[in-house]
């Protein structure tokens, strides 16, 4: 099965899962991409919005990296350069593009936008995506399903 490559918030490239209701991200819930993340909520919203598609975030539970398959992607691109040495950006961008994992070569681009770390949004501010967010009950960190406001 061939797995579209999108653009998510921010212009970062992402693999999705398409099905009737709209998207599905799986995601390893670290710090820049957990439910509880602010920032990440905020534009996951808006990208629902600006797409018109629902998207629901499934996160992997601490320590269960390895169903993650973009976490088993970094021990072959890993193998790939090992002992070359990459001296430059722009070296290390080009090598990564030449690898290959399960027959299919990675889309790599370079993010030169600076990523604010600290940034988040108030409770107030939050409040209306908390609102229109709906989070599993069973497992309310790890599955938030975003329904869509089309604009």
């Amino acid at each position: 099965m061939k797995v579209p490559v999108g653009k998510g918030p921010a212009g970062h490239p992402y693999r999705v899962l398409r099905d009737r209701e709209g998207q599905t991200h799986r995601s390893d819930n670290g710090p820049n991409s957990a439910s509880g993340r602010t920032q990440f909520i905020r534009r996951m919203t808006e990208f629902s919005d600006a797409t018109g598609l629902q998207i629901r975030l499934v996160c992997y539970p601490p320590y269960h990296s390895k169903y993650n398959p973009i976490e088993r992607c970094w021990g072959i691109l890993e193998e790939h350069w090992n002992g070359e040495i990459s001296d430059s950006v722009e070296k290390a961008v080009n090598w990564a593009g030449t690898m290959t994992w399960k027959g299919i070569k990675p889309v790599v681009h370079l993010l030169e936008k600076i990523y604010e770390k600290g940034v988040s949004l108030t409770k107030k501010e939050m409040k209306p995506y908390e609102n229109r967010i709906s989070r599993l009950n069973i497992l309310p960190k790890w599955d938030v399903t975003i329904p869509s406001f089309y604009r």
